[in-house]
């Protein structure tokens, strides 16, 4: 098929270049503006469940309600001012 193609390009090496370089292009155009368009609502990329009708649970077992955040019940294992000092005052 390539070959097939490639013989009935015309002028030359140079021709038959541009012609496959124009071909390609053709090809990824038409790819991009008609045929990824048609097919994007049936293909299952933006179908994203993000709630399961199961309610949440914290640690403890209880549920999570909206006036407790899951996870803020844990004590951090670093000192969140360590790197993060005040600034120094320079005087001049």
């Amino acid at each position: 098929m390539y070959a097939f193609i490639w013989r009935k390009l015309p002028f030359g090496l140079i021709g038959k270049l541009t012609g496959s370089v124009l071909l390609v292009a053709a090809t990824v155009a038409l790819l991009w503006y008609v045929a990824f368009p048609w097919a994007e609502p049936l293909l299952p990329f933006d179908d994203v469940q993000v709630e399961s009708g199961v309610p949440a649970e914290s640690g403890d077992g209880s549920p999570v309600t909206g006036d407790t955040p899951a996870g803020d019940e844990h004590e951090l294992p670093y000192d969140t001012d360590q790197n993060n000092p005040a600034p120094s005052s320079t005087s001049r």
